[in-house]
């Protein structure tokens, strides 16, 4: 499962704690579909080419500053054309109050007015930001996400490999689970992907012959973590005698997710390897390559170039 979806305005309301000025009805309603916002200073003299009346309009003191030194006539004149165009909301900065003037030109076109006490800029940089999280492509796929030395490992493989036995015995080492059986994974730019859990299944994983374990009730609030970027990939797949697997690591692998290569490596899976520990060592391996050591490269110098020290 894919795409893009909508923000309801009543979650953000509700997550930001905005004051509700004007309703109408429409706050359950409307659904924000553009991770952007708009500051409406040109649109307030006129000027609407390229204006997008489908996003969220924030006023500060700039605009409020304008506003006031209009007459009333002009003042309504500006806002009905604003508000005309269906804008899903108007959102007042820093606690200032409406005009009777905005008001009746909000009763007119029913545009909901939002209250906030942040400043102008504290309101649109962390209103684009969760936006952006909230409205970013995303996919929901079958694995094990774990936050393992600050490192978001995802834990592909097939049903029964052993993916939530691994992912419980490195919450015992002290490292965090995010997501089991179910991941939702949000391309959140173009090099980042953001990985949690559905809600319904938050903190929970699934041990064959156990049942549903409450991983946070179990080991502490510690030992979970809401969300976390995928940062490495692990595929874990059964045995195969006739595969040649990697035995060096000089060669790098990647897996493609919603547009983005992520590094990772394919693990073998068979009875008496410890999964966890193994699992745990890749991670450290792979956040070593990003500082810029690499134990294959230098095993690959020290052979071909002599290069090693008796």
């Amino acid at each position: 499962m894919s795409g893009v979806v909508g923000v309801r305005l009543r979650d953000v309301v509700n997550y930001f704690g905005y004051h509700v000025i004007r309703d109408y009805g429409k706050i359950d309603r409307t659904i924000i579909s553009v991770a952007d916002i708009t500051r409406p200073g040109l649109q307030l003299t006129g000027h609407f080419k390229h204006f997008g009346p489908d996003r969220i309009q924030l006023i500060g003191n700039m605009e409020m500053a304008y506003l006031k030194t209009l007459t009333p006539e002009e003042e309504a004149e500006c806002l009905s054309c604003l508000f005309a165009t269906g804008i899903p909301c108007l959102i007042l900065s820093r606690r200032h109050e409406p005009s009777e003037v905005m008001l009746r030109c909000a009763d007119k076109f029913e545009t909901p007015i939002l209250q906030s006490d942040h400043s102008t800029a504290s309101i649109y940089s962390s209103l684009v930001k969760h936006l952006n999280v909230e409205l970013a492509p995303r996919i929901s796929v079958h694995g094990v996400l774990v936050e393992v030395l600050g490192e978001g490992v995802l834990i592909l493989g097939e049903s029964g490999v052993g993916k939530s036995e691994t992912a419980l015995e490195l919450v015992k080492r002290g490292h965090r689970l995010i997501a089991d059986d179910l991941v939702e994974i949000r391309r959140v730019s173009d090099t980042t992907l953001l990985g949690r859990a559905p809600e319904i299944i938050r903190h929970m994983i699934e041990i064959r012959g156990l049942g549903i374990l409450n991983v946070k009730e179990l080991y502490g609030v510690s030992s979970v973590k809401v969300q976390e970027n995928v940062n490495f990939v692990i595929n874990m797949e059964f045995w195969d005698e006739s595969k040649v697997y990697n035995r060096l690591g000089i060669e790098d692998e990647s897996t493609t997710i919603l547009g983005v290569s992520i590094p990772s490596v394919t693990i073998p899976v068979r009875p008496g390897r410890n999964l966890a520990i193994i699992v745990e060592f890749a991670s450290i391996n792979f956040h070593h390559k990003k500082m810029g050591y690499n134990a294959a490269r230098e095993l690959e110098d020290r052979v071909f170039n002599g290069s090693y020290q008796y």
